[in-house]
């Protein structure tokens, strides 16, 4: 099983040398990417600054591998990738990197849309929001 976590904030370097090795892959017409990022909400009259992202690594990871494995089953897709961030993640930041390829164009896009929500609902990744005056709120799943 894949570790899917990275310490920190998704760079764009590493997005960028991921859409990048996909290129040599001529069997590929479409990619969907969907990126994550940390919204400067505002709780209380307070702004969120960052996101402290913790896990249960090891079942996270399983649950992503199945909705890794549901996906390959309900879409015709040739490539997928997950990322989560751990740690702390400010705002403006991305802190979820979810990409698909496949054949055709429909397929990937009604592959990532699946993706997110099951991502959303099933993995066991949990947020403190740290305010502005370092206080902390637990995020909600939304």
């Amino acid at each position: 099983m894949k570790n899917c976590f990275k310490e920190g904030p998704i760079t764009s370097d590493f997005i960028g040398q991921s859409i990048a090795h996909h290129q040599v892959k001529t069997n590929i017409g479409a990619h969907q990417i969907f990126l994550g990022q940390v919204r400067m909400d505002e709780i209380e009259g307070k702004k969120v600054v960052a996101i402290d992202y913790s896990a249960h690594e090891e079942m996270a990871n399983k649950a992503f591998h199945e909705i890794r494995e549901s996906a390959f089953d309900k879409f015709d897709l040739t490539c997928m990738h997950i990322y989560h961030s751990k740690g702390i993640v400010k705002a403006g930041e991305i802190c979820l990197f979810v990409f698909v390829s496949s054949a055709h164009r429909k397929a990937a896009q009604e592959a990532i849309e699946y993706l997110v929500e099951e991502i959303k609902a099933k993995a066991p990744i949990f947020g403190k929001e740290i305010l502005e005056d370092e206080s902390y709120v637990w995020k909600e799943n939304k």
